[in-house]
C-alpha cells in the first residue's frame, strides 16, 4: 500500500492534469498540456536541485555568449541553469530545514570573509555611478554564490559527490578539448586559428587555456588516486593530451599560471604558500609605485602604427616584449585610465560593472591603439585594477583578504590533517587559485560563467576541507579529555 503523502501527491498530479485536458479542449490550445509535467519537474528539482547541478557543471565548458539586445547578453545555458538551481536550492534549504543541510557553513572564517565581501559589494552598488548596471552584478553575483557555493557545499558533505563533480566537469572540458584539436589540426595547428577552433563555446585561446589549466589539478589528483595499473595509464594518457593542448592553446597568461600552480604546491609543502601570497603582494605593490612615480610608464609608450596582432607565435612573443603586440599595448591603455580613475572615487569605486561606461576620458592617447574603440565593451584586464577601480580600496581589500584567508585555510588543512583526501582537495583548492591569480594580472576572468564557476567552486572546496578538519580536531580533542 502507498503511504498517504504519495496518494496525495498522485491525486495531485491527477486533477492538476485533468484540468490541464479540459483547459486544452476548451481553448483549443495543445500546449496547456505541458503545464502539469512541467510542474512536475519544477517540484522534482525544488527536492532534489543537485541534478541541476550536475548539468550546470556539465555546460560550463560548452556555453555561449548570446546577446538578445545591443545591451542584453547571456551566457547558455549556464546563466539559466545557475538560476534554477538558485531556486532549487532555496527550495530544498527551506524543505529540508529540520536536517541542517548548511551545518557548519558558517563556522568556517573562510565564510564571514566571502559574506563580507558579498556585503561590500551592496555598498558599492549604492554610491555607483549607474545603478542599474551595479544591481545586475548584484544579482549575477548572488546566483553565482548560491550556484557555486551554497549548492556544492550541501553536495560535497559526501566526498563520493565530489568526486563526481570532479568527473563530470572534467569528462566534459576533455571532450570540447577533443573536439578543439580536431578543428585546431584543420587549421594546421596555427596561432592566427587557434579562436576559430574554439567559437562558440570560447570568446578566445585565453579563456580556453584558463579553464584547461584548472583541468590539470583534477587529472593529476585522479592519477595519484587511481588504484590500478589501467586506471593509471588513462589519467597518463589524459594528462598528456591535455599538457599538448594547452601548449597549442598558445596561451602565455596559462603557461605561467601553470609554473605558479606547481610554485604554490610546492610551497604548501613546506609552509610557505601565505608567505609567498604575501611577498607577492609587495613586489607587485613595489612594481606598481615604481611605474607611477614620477609618469615613468610614460617610457613605455608606443609608436600607434607599429602596435599590430601577428599571425605568427614567434613573432608574437618578441612583440609582446617589446611592448609592440596590440593587446600588451591596449592593456597599458586601460590600466593607465584605471589608475587616473581611483583618485577621485577611492572609497566605494565608481560601482561595480561601470569600467567601460567611464574609462574613455582618463585614457592617455599616447597609448591609444587601433583597437581601443572597444566595441566588445570588455574592462581594464587585470581584475585587481577592475575591483579597485569599481569597488574602492576597500573593494581590493576584501578581494585579497579571501584570497589569502583561502590560502591560509588551504596551507592549515594539508598540515594538519591526516585524511589523505582532505589533504589532496585543500592542494586542488590552492593550486586552482593561484593559477586564478595569476591569469587574472591580465584579465577578469571571475566575472566570467567559465573561470568565475570554477573560482567559487575552489572556494567552497576550501571551505568544505576547512569545516571537516575543524569537526576532525574537535572530535580528537574530545576522546582525548575523555582519557583524561
Amino acid at each position: 500500500m502507498l503511504p498517504a503523502v504519495s496518494v496525495r501527491t498522485f491525486m495531485g498530479f491527477g486533477i492538476l492534469f485533468l484540468a490541464a485536458c479540459i483547459t486544452s479542449l476548451l481553448l483549443f490550445q495543445p500546449y496547456v498540456l505541458i503545464v502539469p509535467f512541467a510542474a512536475l519537474l519544477f517540484f522534482w528539482a525544488c527536492h532534489n536541485p543537485f541534478v541541476l547541478f550536475y548539468v550546470l557543471v556539465a555546460a560550463i565548458p560548452w556555453s555561449i555568449e548570446h546577446n538578445f539586445t545591443p545591451s542584453l547578453g547571456t551566457d547558455l545555458p549556464t546563466e539559466p541553469l545557475m538560476l534554477l538551481t538558485s531556486f532549487g536550492l532555496l527550495s530544498f534549504l527551506v524543505y529540508h530545514a529540520h536536517k541542517r543541510p548548511l551545518r557548519g557553513f558558517f563556522s568556517s572564517p573562510l565564510t564571514i570573509v566571502l559574506l563580507l565581501q558579498a556585503l561590500w559589494w551592496g555598498v558599492s552598488t549604492y554610491f555607483s555611478t549607474d545603478y542599474a548596471v551595479s544591481v545586475k552584478y548584484c544579482l549575477a553575483k548572488g546566483w553565482y554564490l548560491s550556484a557555486f557555493v551554497l549548492t556544492p557545499y550541501v553536495l560535497f558533505q559526501h566526498r563520493k559527490q565530489m568526486i563526481r563533480v570532479a568527473q563530470i566537469f572534467s569528462i566534459s572540458m576533455l571532450l570540447l578539448v577533443a573536439r578543439t584539436i580536431v578543428k585546431h589540426y584543420e587549421f594546421g595547428f596555427t596561432f592566427e586559428r587557434i579562436n576559430d577552433s574554439l567559437w562558440p563555446h570560447f570568446r578566445n585561446h585565453v579563456n580556453y587555456s584558463a579553464v584547461l589549466a584548472c583541468v590539470l589539478p583534477l587529472l593529476i589528483a585522479g592519477y595519484k588516486f587511481a588504484e590500478s595499473k589501467k586506471r593509471k595509464q588513462l589519467f597518463a594518457v589524459l594528462l598528456g593530451i591535455s599538457a599538448l593542448a594547452l601548449f597549442l592553446s598558445y596561451a602565455r597568461g596559462a603557461w605561467l599560471a601553470m609554473i605558479v600552480g606547481a610554485a604554490a604546491f610546492w610551497l604548501m609543502r613546506f609552509r610557505g604558500l601565505v608567505h609567498g601570497f604575501l611577498l607577492g603582494l609587495v613586489l607587485t605593490a613595489m612594481a606598481t609605485f615604481a611605474l607611477i612615480d614620477d609618469n615613468r610608464y610614460m617610457r613605455f609608450a608606443h609608436d600607434h602604427n607599429t602596435t599590430t596582432f601577428h599571425t605568427d607565435f614567434s613573432e608574437h612573443l618578441q612583440a609582446t616584449y617589446e611592448f609592440k603586440d596590440v593587446s600588451t599595448a591596449e592593456r597599458f591603455y586601460r590600466w593607465i585610465a584605471g589608475v587616473r580613475m581611483i583618485p577621485e572615487r577611492w572609497a566605494t569605486g565608481w560601482g561595480p560593472n561601470t569600467f567601460s561606461d567611464n574609462y574613455e576620458r582618463y585614457t592617455i592617447p599616447a597609448f591609444k591603439t587601433w583597437v581601443s574603440s572597444n566595441d566588445d565593451r570588455s574592462t581594464v584586464h587585470n581584475y585587481y585594477l577592475l575591483t579597485v577601480v569599481e569597488q574602492g580600496f576597500t573593494g581590493l581589500l576584501m578581494l585579497l583578504l579571501l584570497l589569502g584567508y583561502a590560502f591560509y585555510t588551504a596551507q592549515r588543512v594539508y598540515r594538519r590533517s591526516a585524511d589523505p583526501f582532505l589533504r589532496t582537495i585543500a592542494a586542488i583548492g590552492a593550486v586552482v587559485l593561484a593559477i586564478h591569480c595569476t591569469v587574472n594580472f591580465l584579465n577578469d576572468l571571475v566575472e566570467t560563467d567559465k573561470l568565475g564557476s570554477l573560482f567559487y567552486l575552489a572556494i567552497c572546496t576550501l571551505i568544505v576541507a576547512d569545516v571537516k578538519e575543524r569537526s576532525q580536531e574537535v572530535k580528537i580533542q574530545n576522546s582525548e579529555f575523555k582519557k583524561l
